[in-house]
């Protein structure tokens, strides 16, 4: 593991980062308080590492929160309250903190509601949509069907995940598509997609058994994993992104645990949680929905600067 993770602990309604060694190095809530956040279904670091962002994909509401003093320092959302009017969001995935020339945007892919959101941190309004509001259409860049991803991509392009379509659409910032990635007819429900370190497309299939697989722009599968039984079955994994050692870290939702996983071997080198047994204690997750990497040499909390997030690109905003 080349630095520390950060879990998106769902169904336990909290963040964790945890070390290589697997100890738990620092937590939101603190142990014994209560959480502000409810389904954090995925967990992102800002471009300085100070901040957190969390889409709480079951509540519909996004929420940042400040490293340093676990207070949540920005919502955007009516919690349990789904809708498509200005501050209103409905099933809520993949936000990310953004900043751009000196501003910091919210992105969002607003799965129910069939757009990605642009927002203003700043005023809370609704800088740019890619989409039509409730016209679940497979139609890019016009309309979008389900899309449940929105990963940032080079030059402040952006990658953006259609469930019903099965594809990626990568865009450049004028909305305008560079390429649509078509995925293996032989799985369904793709979830977040995003770009790896050597410029392919890696994906997970939110399905049991699920899978991973790894695509160049042109189409090509270079890597996949697909196991039907045992230990190595995965249930439902939603997030999946290759680290800087080409090693695969993914959240195995159903299964309760954040793994690594060897492409050379497809053999699991690394876990936390223990497979298929939710729980609260040190060790244990319940439902993981999200990951990030904290890179060695960053200090959380610090004013870092940007370029070390895994989704860094020139222009990315990360």
């Amino acid at each position: 593991m080349p630095g520390d993770v950060l879990i998106a602990d769902s169904a336990n309604n909290r963040i964790l980062l945890v070390n290589p060694q697997k100890k738990i190095v620092w937590q939101y809530p603190k142990p014994g308080q209560p959480s502000a956040i409810r389904d954090d279904d995925d967990v992102f670091f800002g471009p300085h590492f100070d901040e957190i962002i969390t889409n709480q994909e079951g509540n519909d509401v996004i929420s940042i929160i400040n490293f340093k003093t676990r207070q949540v320092v920005w919502n955007y959302g009516h919690a349990g309250e789904p809708g498509s009017a200005p501050g209103y969001l409905n099933t809520p995935d993949d936000a990310f903190l953004l900043t751009h020339q000196g501003t910091d945007i919210i992105t969002v892919a607003d799965i129910k509601n069939d757009r990605i959101l642009f927002i203003s941190r700043r005023t809370h309004h609704i800088l740019k949509q890619y989409g039509k509001t409730g016209v679940a259409a497979n139609d890019p860049p016009i309309a979008y069907s389900a899309p449940n991803g929105d990963f940032p991509a080079p030059h402040g392009g952006m990658l953006v995940t259609q469930i019903n379509g099965n594809d990626a659409i990568l865009l450049n910032r004028h909305n305008q598509i560079q390429y649509t990635l078509h995925f293996p007819s032989q799985f369904y429900y793709p979830s977040d997609a995003n770009i790896t370190p050597n410029g392919n497309i890696i994906v997970a299939f939110y399905t049991n058994p699920g899978a991973i697989v790894e695509m160049t722009p042109k189409g090509r599968v270079v890597w996949s994993y697909h196991v039907l039984s045992g230990p190595g079955r995965l249930n439902h994994p939603s997030l999946a992104v290759m680290l800087p050692n080409g090693f695969i870290l993914l959240n195995d939702d159903y299964n309760d645990r954040v793994i690594v996983i060897n492409p050379k071997t497809n053999q699991i080198v690394w876990q936390y949680g223990h497979t298929g047994t939710p729980g609260s204690a040190p060790g244990y997750l319940n439902i993981p929905d999200g990951v990030d990497l904290l890179p060695v040499g960053v200090t959380p909390g610090g004013k870092n600067g940007v370029g070390h997030h895994l989704e860094s690109f020139p222009g990315s905003g990360l």
